[in-house]
């Protein structure tokens, strides 16, 4: 398994990373029920062939299934923690410092550890308003306190919308920026990627697949294009060719999901770094006639 360190943190973490929603979500259409005593031992069954074939970094939350996604993980942890880059979320909205410090240790609890490697504010787009609550409102205050009794490693946030992750980036007691960043939404990479890079963050993506919205999109636009190209495939190595990601982060329910994820990392070497894709006309333009 390919491995990468995580910005500052040191962290050595696997090049894909095993997300968590899977684990709290129902998708019928599919036969995925994690809930049902089948579908969690098929989730424990994953999480620990994942392990067994070197992702070593796993993402979840409590929001996934209201704590279900962490108890599967959990079970794992009983026997498994040493072997883990183990990373949740809390959730900040109206949160105090102690209503932090508690929602992380119900997750510790969850999870059947004394030690989270990170754990990252849960967001989408945040306003200038809802930033300063967190940074001076008593969240922030609460996951550092964590970190100094040594319960969490590093502290961090995701971000739907990137551009409102930047103001964090003047914080360094936050060090992993986990962000919205695939083939068909792109906005970080004019911005974000740039600063966070420069900074030395950790920087994971979710929707890495485009949460199938590129797939969906296609079957309607151009049904063609499935069967002659698989898009997650795209979507994966699209994220790989940019050396400013570390790790995306790719929900796996099964293992032959993992065994696919793994081979198309372990046979990819990209062509090109995406950093330096040209993304305005202008740019276009000068790239086709230098070539």
């Amino acid at each position: 398994m390919k491995k990468i360190t995580l910005g500052r943190t040191g962290l050595s973490v696997s090049r894909i990373a095993l997300g968590g929603y899977p684990f709290g979500g129902v998708n019928r259409a599919n036969d995925w029920d994690p809930w049902s005593a089948a579908g969690r031992a098929a989730a424990i069954g994953t999480v620990n062939y994942a392990l067994d074939n070197g992702i070593n970094y796993i993402d979840t939350a409590p929001g996934y299934g209201e704590g279900n996604s962490e108890r599967i993980i959990g079970e794992v942890m009983k026997t498994r923690r040493a072997e883990t880059v183990l990373a949740t979320k809390v959730r900040w909205e109206g949160m105090s410092k102690q209503a932090t410090i508690n929602s992380v240790r119900e997750s510790l609890k969850r999870l059947n550890t004394d030690r989270l490697d990170i754990v990252q504010f849960h967001g989408g787009m945040f306003t200038a308003e809802q930033y300063q609550h967190i940074v001076k409102g008593g969240p922030l205050e609460g996951l550092m306190e964590l970190k100094q009794k040594g319960e969490i490693g590093f502290i961090g946030l995701t971000a739907e919308e990137p551009w409102t992750a930047i103001q964090f980036l003047a914080h360094p007691e936050i060090d992993v920026y986990q962000v919205a960043y695939n083939f068909i939404y792109q906005h970080a990479a004019k911005h974000f990627l740039i600063d966070g890079t420069k900074a030395g963050a950790g920087i994971v993506t979710m929707r890495t697949m485009t949460s199938g919205i590129l797939q969906r999109a296609a079957r309607y636009l151009a049904p063609e294009w499935q069967p002659a190209h698989d898009l997650f495939q795209v979507c994966l190595e699209f994220v790989l060719s940019d050396s400013r990601v570390h790790a995306p982060i790719v929900g796996m329910r099964w293992p032959h999901e993992v065994d696919k994820n793994i081979e198309l990392l372990e046979g990819f070497t990209p062509a090109f770094d995406f950093a330096a894709l040209p993304r305005m006309t202008a740019d276009v333009y000068k790239a086709e006639d230098s070539e």
